[in-house]
Order: structure tokens, then C-alpha cells, then sequence
């Protein structure tokens, strides 16, 4: 399958594309090697991948800070908060019973 920069003829390169925001979507080199990349509202970083299938995904708290991170190569940092199951009703044996934390 042909590159974006093969399928338009490019010659000159790197051969770069960005979005409105002026993220870089898109990264080609000369010897057709890639990089992919999106964005979320607030122009963070979410998932990138590369030709040879490399990829990357990430999640940000509501102030920016990332919060998660995975690879394909299994690398994952998990810095999400955890919830609670606090006031969580469960049902056994056909009774109910709402869950207490204890610390």
C-alpha cells in the first residue's frame, strides 16, 4: 500500500500534515516511514502509531496531567483514580447488601 507522500507524488521531504490547531497529524520520511498521531480537545496527545505498527495511547485528567499510558510493546502506566465501590449494592443468594470500605 503507497504512502500518503507516494500517493500525492511528494519529493520533498519530511512531508508533514497538522490539523486546524496545528497538532502534527501526520509525519512521513523520505524512505516511507511514518508517524501517525491524534489529539483531543484540549491538543494532548491520545494515541500515536507508527508504520512498522508501533502505538501508543494515552489519558489526561481534567488538568492536562496524563493520567495512563499503554504500548503495543505491553508497557502500561496506570495512574488513574480508583473508585470506590462504597455504597455499591450487591445481591447474594438472592439478599442484598450494600458495600462498606474499611481501611
Amino acid at each position: 500500500m503507497k504512502t500518503i507522500a507516494q500517493q500525492l507524488n511528494v519529493k520533498d521531504f519530511p512531508f508533514e500534515i497538522k490539523d486546524k490547531n496545528g497538532n502534527e497529524i501526520y509525519y512521513e520520511y523520505s524512505d516511507g516511514f511514518w508517524v501517525k498521531s491524534e489529539y483531543n480537545s484540549n491538543r494532548n496527545k491520545i494515541y500515536s502509531e507508527t508504520s512498522d505498527g508501533f502505538w501508543a495511547k494515552r489519558e489526561y485528567d481534567s488538568n492536562g496531567k496524563k493520567i495512563y499510558y499503554e504500548t503495543s510493546d505491553g508497557d502500561v502506566e496506570d495512574n488513574r483514580p480508583k473508585q470506590s465501590c462504597e455504597g455499591k449494592v450487591v445481591e447474594i443468594d438472592g439478599k442484598k447488601y450494600q458495600l462498606k470500605e474499611i481501611q
